[in-house]
């Protein structure tokens, strides 16, 4: 443990491979060339919107495992998440693989929550190798938790665009024929809790928990912003963004300079209709398999602080009058041979 909440691998987890898999729309962003697998078909084949979700894992999965030339019994836990009721993405899709599986759930920051906990079962000497699937739909999104597809709905310009998709992730105690990136610590997030109540405004809901786990983790580990070649958020969109910079600025904390959200790369605002930006599990997961993966490397960037930001968005609850809370986890995501130097 180091400071409050925060944790530091004196046993280093290496991410050796990575798979991506995203929907057509994701496709025609700016970063479309980038990801391994691209489905024009929105239901990937599948009957329904959360069977492709649970397809998107399972493919994302097997990339993952072909690019670092393992083989699905190599994996000695699985850890898995979406947003879906129960989980239910996560469950039918990686049930076939027969491995020791932990469900976990952290919204739209489940990507950061699983590499957190996959690195202390590597870091803890639990496993030797361990993958961290997570995934979201537009539309099995839309259908648990807005309004059903054909009903037309307009979105505000604060709405973010669930982003289909899914990132696969191979932690290992050893590096492998490649090392993508060295896991040297994590900040756990804690729920926090403006009183937002929009469900049309996920950036609202999720700033002031990113920028409450950015500024612990600095304390934590004693660094400034400019330690870091970029601070990357999951999904704020443009309006989580600006709140994220205000919220910091009353700590005295400057980001402008190394921040970037991978709701806001994963689309083109000028070109596609996707308002505020992008966001979903799939959101962060997509983005930091094909594009902050591939940065880091390549030693374009030397480290990295990577927050996925969550709403705890419940249906029950919000038709019940209550708030939205929201909570980000962190990551710090370093270049292998800038490490070992």
């Amino acid at each position: 443990m180091l400071g409050k909440q925060s944790l530091q691998f004196v046993n280093k987890p290496y991410l050796i491979s990575s798979g991506s898999i995203v929907g057509s729309k994701e496709a025609e962003g700016p970063l479309g060339q980038l990801f391994d697998k691209v489905c024009y078909g929105d239901k990937f084949g599948a009957d329904t919107w959360e069977e492709a979700e649970s397809s998107m894992q399972k493919e994302a999965l097997e990339i993952a495992l072909k690019k670092g030339g393992l083989q699905k019994q190599d994996m000695q836990l699985v850890f898995a998440g979406d947003l879906l009721g129960q989980s239910i993405a996560s469950s039918f899709g990686l049930a076939g693989y027969h491995l020791p599986h932990i469900g976990i759930y952290g919204a739209c920051s489940t990507c950061g929550l699983m590499l957190a906990m996959g690195s202390m079962a590597i870091t803890g000497a639990f496993a030797e190798r361990v993958a961290c699937v997570t995934s979201s739909h537009f539309a099995s999104a839309e259908k648990e938790f807005r309004f059903p597809l054909s009903y037309g709905n307009q979105r505000p310009k604060s709405a973010t665009w669930t982003v289909t998709g899914s990132g696969a992730f191979i932690l290992s105690a050893q590096p492998g024929k490649q090392v993508r990136a060295l896991i040297s610590g994590a900040t756990i997030g804690k729920i926090v809790d403006y009183g937002i109540k929009d469900s049309m405004n996920m950036g609202a809901c999720m700033a002031p928990a990113a920028a409450d786990t950015i500024k612990q983790h600095l304390e934590d580990f004693g660094r400034a912003p400019r330690e870091y070649d970029k601070i990357i958020t999951g999904d704020l969109g443009t309006v989580g963004q600006k709140l994220l910079f205000n919220l910091l600025s009353e700590s005295q904390i400057d980001i402008t300079k190394q921040h970037m959200d991978c709701g806001i790369e994963v689309y083109d605002g000028e070109k596609q209709d996707t308002n505020a930006g992008g966001s979903g599990c799939g959101c962060s997961a997509v983005v930091l398999s094909a594009y902050i993966l591939k940065k880091i490397e390549e030693g374009i960037w030397k480290r990295v602080l990577f927050v996925p930001t969550g709403a705890l968005l419940s249906k029950t609850s919000f038709n019940e009058g209550q708030t939205i809370p929201g909570i980000a986890h962190a990551v710090v995501l370093e270049h292998y041979h800038h490490y070992e130097k």
